[in-house]
């Protein structure tokens, strides 16, 4: 599969001293492709939709369980699946163009990924099988109230007692802990070490004792979490990775999530509705509106072209941070500015919500304006994406100490 996904990205010699790419993918992530746009047809339903966004619950469970009966989520886990991971990428590209809820499903699978990479045969065989059944989610415990992008000042402690481990501490943007299965903490268990060397990633059940979850409410109506852990014990059965080694365990989860794993394409559900908002309401005769639609749809070719490259990138053996930061950069940043353009073209229309009488677009517009600006939060933020890539890329000395 790598193969065939590097040989049909090769430079064509053209025969005049140029060179063509050829981003045609292979008849069989074709075929897989076709196969994931009907099952979201058929299951991401106006019903469903509305009641993601009445719940703030961003999970379709039956569209889950239909993408993993059909083998298709199995086929997409890094390091596991057959379609690793090019098909990776089309499964979350073609959620996200749809609008469908994709970071549930996400999270597990790329958790899975990193289970597969670097967990236990014991951790495997709990967590792989419930996750490419469409079963079982996984939340993300990194970030703190006071430790979001800075995570190596985290203060969530996991100490020795024993043969055990206990937690404390608390988790900001949990998000998916109140249906998830299993949560990946990163806690500090040797604060004599630096920052970065003295923290390991757990992997424990959610109905573990002195767990808590709190519901945490959105600007972007999605819920999140605050997760509170009090005395919480457990064994080494559920340390995942080494002992002190969960930088490296959150890189490789990174990683995947930056720039192959969706959240590079958002605007193109916006800009399909906004398109039709503009034939509806005839607005698309004038000019301004016509050049800015234009815009939106150029900047989400060069997200998927990024995101493209990055998958490439795994594809052929590589670990494709750097590039995956960049495509996350460029896409969040050009769906916040798209989703500005539009409203601020709709004007007060642009103001009413999903289900308001004489919304824009459906509602959809001003959705997007309160979703967009989140996506530049998670993931990492902007700031810190660019100090990564000015200092990784660039060669800049670095903005802090």
């Amino acid at each position: 599969m790598k193969q065939i996904w590097v040989a049909t990205h090769r430079l064509l010699d053209t025969g005049e001293g140029g060179a063509d790419m050829d981003f045609q993918l292979p008849p069989e992530v074709l075929s897989y492709r076709k196969r994931v746009r009907d099952i979201i047809a058929a299951h991401h339903t106006p019903e469903a939709v509305h009641h993601q966004h009445a719940s703030g619950t961003f999970n379709n469970p039956a569209l889950n369980r239909a993408l993993a009966a059909e083998g298709l989520v199995e086929r997409a886990v890094p390091g596991l699946g057959a379609g690793d991971p090019i098909e990776l990428w089309v499964l979350f590209n073609e959620m996200e163009k749809a609008g469908a809820p994709l970071d549930a499903l996400a999270m597990a699978v790329m958790i899975a990924g990193v289970v597969q990479h670097v967990g236990t045969p014991e951790q495997k065989a709990a967590v792989i099988p419930a996750v490419t059944a469409g079963e079982a989610l996984i939340c993300l415990g990194y970030s703190e109230a006071d430790a979001g992008s800075d995570l190596s000042s985290l203060t969530t402690r996991a100490t020795r007692d024993g043969d055990q481990w206990v937690i404390n501490g608390a988790k900001m943007w949990t998000t998916m802990a109140h249906e998830a299965r299993w949560v990946i903490l990163l806690a500090r268990t040797d604060p004599s070490l630096p920052r970065h060397r003295g923290l390991t990633m757990f992997l424990l059940p959610m109905n573990t004792p002195g767990v808590r979850v709190d519901p945490v409410h959105t600007m972007a109506t999605e819920r999140t979490n605050a997760t509170f852990y009090d005395d919480v014990r457990v064994g080494d059965d559920c340390v995942l990775g080494e002992v002190n080694g969960g930088w490296q365990v959150m890189s490789v989860a990174l990683s995947f999530e930056r720039g192959v794993m969706g959240g590079s394409n958002p605007g193109v559900p916006l800009l399909r509705h906004s398109a039709q908002w503009a034939h509806d309401s005839g607005r698309i005769n004038e000019p301004a509106v016509r050049e800015k639609l234009a815009r939106v749809a150029i900047d989400n070719h060069v997200a998927a072209l990024l995101t493209q490259r990055s998958a490439w990138i795994a594809a052929s053996g590589g670990m494709p941070g750097l590039e995956g930061s960049m495509t996350k950069l460029f896409a969040s940043e050009a769906y916040q500015q798209a989703s500005r353009w539009f409203q601020e073209m709709a004007g007060a229309e642009g103001l009413l919500q999903l289900q308001q009488p004489g919304a824009a677009a459906d509602g959809w517009i001003e959705y997007d304006a309160r979703h967009s600006p989140v996506t530049t939060i998670y993931g990492g933020t902007s700031e810190i994406i660019r100090n990564n890539i000015a200092e990784r890329h660039l060669g800049l000395p670095r903005m802090r100490r």
